[in-house]
């Protein structure tokens, strides 16, 4: 509790109980309008500037000055390419503005390699420039056909998702700003909202708690000494693992159970991962709007640009390069540090894997069994090879590395 009161009003998203009951207080208005099927938008806004505020106050009061720099940025670009597609549609304008868009986020990735501390990051920059260059690029196909600069703002700074997702879109958002549920349809979303948050609960602080602070550190310690790495190395990585899912899951938990309250529809994260049965699967589960947002606006926008220009006579080929190009970007956008970008190879690799298996198995269907047996088994397989990728994303083996070089 000394900690709330000495660092009030600075509140990291989810992180405390204390976050809990403020939420609690200030959203019971909205949700007894909701129930009449009003939303309330002047309450709302207030509400999100608090909470942005308590978010972005305090020591991080430079990561709110950025914020604000930054949506006048991306306000200003989406704006101006709005008003420039009514008339044309030039691909360098195109380019030039998704570069402009992203700037920021490469700028900030690429600070801690110039300057000690973080001078312009702020919490959750990514995920806005995935907003902001979505709307860019369905602007550019013509998707996108109404534009409302206040409406922008709403879906860039719609509190409940702004750390740390998920990424929503934003005609879909817009849908639902304009939109509100009737009466009915928010008791649904109330219910869903409140069994999400309390669902959040038991795997982020619970579940989370115990693997992250408890076990992981003993599987850490065993595998920093020369009798037990091999078993603690395989420990760590089975609840690094169990650990990262159950605290990013429940955190996503919490941001979408949030929306449910405030009469918002946003799509759900994570849909039981390690059950999936090949590694597409899994990103068809995992993190899902990030993977979603790859796939749609980066890898289908690369594989259309291939195909059409013929820079590959082979589809196969087009697609695999695809993949590597995809998951290559996708590492170096978590950091620079070479365990992200082996992560991402490594899963261009498997999903190359997995797409030349499938070709197998469609060519020799009735040779090859399918059933309970098999299923289990390939569900076995992709935990085992994603769990390996999480060992390599952790930075573990770095970690070993430098501890047994220097005994």
């Amino acid at each position: 509790m000394s900690y709330i009161v000495d660092n009030f009003p600075f509140l990291t998203p989810y992180e405390t109980p204390f976050y809990f009951i403020l939420l609690a207080i200030f959203l019971l208005p909205l949700i007894l309008m909701s129930l009449r099927g009003k939303r309330v938008m002047w309450y709302q806004n207030i509400v999100t500037l608090l909470f942005l505020w308590m978010g972005f106050a305090g020591p991080n009061i430079k990561q709110g000055i950025s914020l604000i720099i930054y949506i006048i940025w991306q306000c200003l670009l989406t704006a101006w390419y709005f008003n420039y597609r009514k008339e044309k549609n030039k691909s360098l304008v195109f380019y030039l503005t998704v570069f402009l868009s992203i700037l920021p986020m490469v700028l900030i990735k690429l600070e801690p390699f110039v300057v000690s501390t973080t001078i312009f990051g702020f919490l959750g920059y990514s995920y806005l420039t995935f907003k902001s260059v979505q709307v860019i690029m369905e602007m550019r196909d013509g998707i996108l056909k109404d534009y409302k600069l206040s409406n922008y703002i709403q879906f860039l700074i719609f509190f409940p998702t702004i750390s740390s997702g998920p990424i929503d879109r934003y005609r879909r958002f817009t849908k639902d700003l304009e939109t509100p549920p009737t009466k009915d349809k928010y008791i649904e979303f109330l219910g869903k909202g409140i069994h999400f948050i309390f669902l959040g609960f038991l795997y982020k602080f619970i579940l989370g708690y115990f693997l992250g602070s408890q076990l992981l550190p003993l599987v850490q310690q065993m595998a920093l000494s020369k009798s037990g790495v091999f078993l603690g190395t395989i420990g760590y990585m089975y609840v690094y693992s169990l650990y990262l899912f159950f605290d990013f899951a429940g955190y996503s938990l919490f941001a979408v159970g949030t929306s449910y309250l405030m009469g918002y529809d946003t799509p759900i994260n994570f849909n039981k991962p390690f059950l999936s049965q090949n590694i597409k699967d899994f990103w068809n589960r995992w993190h899902m709007s990030l993977s979603f947002w790859f796939r749609d606006y980066v890898y289908m926008r690369l594989m259309f640009t291939l195909l059409k220009k013929k820079v590959f006579k082979s589809r196969i080929v087009a697609s695999n390069i695809g993949y590597f190009a995809l998951f290559l970007l996708m590492g170096v956008w978590h950091g620079l540090e070479w365990h992200y970008i082996v992560y991402g190879l490594y899963h261009a690799s498997l999903i190359c894997i997995n797409d030349a298996w499938l070709r197998y198995k469609k060519k020799h269907k009735e040779k090859l069994p399918s059933n309970r047996a098999t299923k289990a088994l390939s569900i076995f397989i992709t935990f085992n090879a994603v769990c390996f990728s999480f060992l390599i994303f952790s930075g573990f083996i770095d970690v070993l590395i430098k501890h047994f070089t220097s005994i």
